[in-house]
Order: structure tokens, then sequence, then C-alpha cells
């Protein structure tokens, strides 16, 4: 396979029709080489409209939705970004890229230390890995002026948009099987916040979020 072809063809066909089209997004897609964090058996898949399985029922996020949430968050290089569920470390080293600090949070101690393997590999180092459950938010950082969830959740919990700075932004996957809505919530000013629904889509829920109450009839 022509990696860099291939590469070229994911960015030109799959990322920029979906609107991603922030040319400094572009860019680091081009740098940050996606096979290199994508399990073994999987890398010939790098590369394709789809996510991939990183074991435990975990899913690598398909590339052109990682790619819309970069742009989305209209990171700067003074940023601190907070990612829940750090996954393959792939979306952490693009977040690395394009802001000042990346603190990663993952559940699964496995997941953390391949992930901080491939990243000291690669020289990233603007980056702290951390093991835990942030599911209802990591307030050792904050504020953050960003927070990207990785999986869904049915509900947003109010205590990311707590650890926000004022002018941050929280970008997560709301909702319930099969539709979910990205969206991106944003701190006006201390506790007002406005939300913005930016596109359907469907991933895998993050581990242990609360459910809301259903109705039962």
């Amino acid at each position: 396979m022509d990696i860099e072809r291939a590469r070229y063809n994911m960015i030109e066909s799959q990322i920029r029709t979906w609107e991603v089209l922030d040319q400094q997004v572009l860019d680091v897609l081009s740098e940050v080489k996606r096979e290199q964090f994508v399990p073994e058996k999987y890398r010939t898949l790098a590369f394709v409209d789809m996510e991939i399985p990183l074991g435990s029922g975990e899913m690598m996020l398909s590339p052109k939705l990682e790619a819309r949430m970069l742009q989305e968050l209209t990171l700067k290089d003074s940023h601190r970004v907070l990612e829940i569920g750090t996954g393959s470390g792939y979306m952490t080293a693009l977040l690395a890229r394009m802001a000042g600090h990346v603190y990663s949070v993952e559940l699964r101690q496995d997941f953390s230390a391949a992930a901080a393997a491939r990243l000291a590999s690669r020289g990233v180092q603007n980056v702290t890995l951390e093991v835990g459950d942030a599911a209802q938010g990591w307030a050792r950082h904050a504020p953050y002026d960003a927070i990207v969830l990785t999986g869904s959740v049915p509900l947003l919990p109010r205590q990311y948009l707590a650890q926000l700075k004022v002018g941050g932004r929280v970008l997560a996957v709301v909702g319930d099987p099969p539709v979910m809505t990205a969206r991106l919530s944003t701190c006006l000013a201390e506790a007002a916040y406005n939300e913005t629904g930016l596109f359907e889509t469907c991933i895998a829920p993050l581990r242990n979020v609360l459910q809301p109450e259903r109705f039962v009839f």
C-alpha cells in the first residue's frame, strides 16, 4: 500500500468533503501519522472511513470525525485542553500539535501506557496522561480552554462546563443511538453557557457516565 497516497486520499475524499477546510487542521492530519496509532492487525484500514477496534469494546474514531472535532475546537498554541478518553493516543497527538498542553485521562491503565509509549517515541512532550474515571469531569488541572469527549454521553454532565475558562468550549457527542448530535458548549461568562448543535453522528458511549432517569409507561 502506498501510505502517503492513502493519506492524501483520506484527506481529500473523506475529510474535505465533510466540511473540514481549515488548512492548519489539514496540515496536522498530514503530519501526524495515523497508521502509527492503529493496532497492527488493522493498519491497512488506518485511512478507511470507519471506526477501528482498539480492544475491550473500545473504538478509534473515524478520520473525518477526528478532523471535524479538531476544527470545531479552534485551538491556539496557548490553550490548555482536556481530553476524556486517550484511546490509542492519536487524537491526543493531534490536539498536542495545535494546543499548548493536553491533559488526557483514560480509564484503562493498559491503553494509557500504550498511548504514552507511542507519543514519547514520536517526541510529543506537551501532554500529561493520567489514569482515572473522568466521566464526571477532571477538576485536577481546571480551568480548561477546551474539553473534548471521545465517547458519547446521553446528557452532558454539568461538571465539564464548570471546569471551563470563560471563552472555553466543550465538544461532546450527546444523545442515544442510533442518532446523536455533536454539540459545542461555550462558556460566555461565569455560569453562562451557549450550546450549538453541529452535526449528527453516532459513537460508542463513554464508560461510567451517569444515565438520565427514563420514563416507563
